[in-house]
């Protein structure tokens, strides 16, 4: 089993970090490198316990699959403007993954996301020979993941501007 964790900070209060990670109207922005992508199959229930989503990301292109991988999630424990629990199903390894986020409010109406997941791939060859390899690619674009952070920060502020 893989396990990886991570924070990054932000310069915006949680709510408004909430709202990049939970915001479904129609307008929301995707990716546009075609290997990225978040579906929503379910809402789940008021505050998104039960929602289920298919998501499309980056995997190394020797995994046979074109460089992309996908998951089937499930989110539970949601705590709106504060944390959430997801549980998924992926492939090209079929594997297990379950994770966390939480959102902790720093001084000055900054956020630390923390972010934490433990992954198995399902075959015991796999699991030896290529889940941490996969795992470590999957989990090395933090940089991305900040960047893309603060871009839809950015794109809620002025989302806010238009209304």
């Amino acid at each position: 089993m893989q396990r990886h964790e991570y924070a990054i900070e932000l310069n915006a209060p949680p709510a408004d970090v909430w709202e990049v990670f939970w915001y479904r109207g129609p307008d929301r922005p995707q990716p546009r490198d075609g290997r990225t992508r978040i579906d929503i199959l379910h809402p789940g229930d008021e505050v998104g316990n039960g929602l289920v989503r298919h998501c499309r990301f980056p995997v190394p292109r020797w995994l046979g699959t074109g460089g992309v991988g996908v998951s089937w999630e499930w989110l539970t424990e949601v705590v709106p403007c504060e944390s959430w629990r997801y549980d998924a199903v992926g492939k090209p390894l079929w594997s297990r993954a379950t994770g966390w986020t939480r959102l902790t409010p720093l001084l000055g109406d900054r956020t630390r996301v923390h972010f934490t997941e433990e992954y198995e791939a399902f075959n015991p060859i796999s699991r030896r020979l290529l889940e941490r390899p996969v795992h470590r690619r999957i989990s090395r674009d933090n940089d991305a993941i900040l960047a893309a952070l603060e871009g839809g920060l950015r794109w809620h502020r002025r989302r806010k501007e238009r209304s």
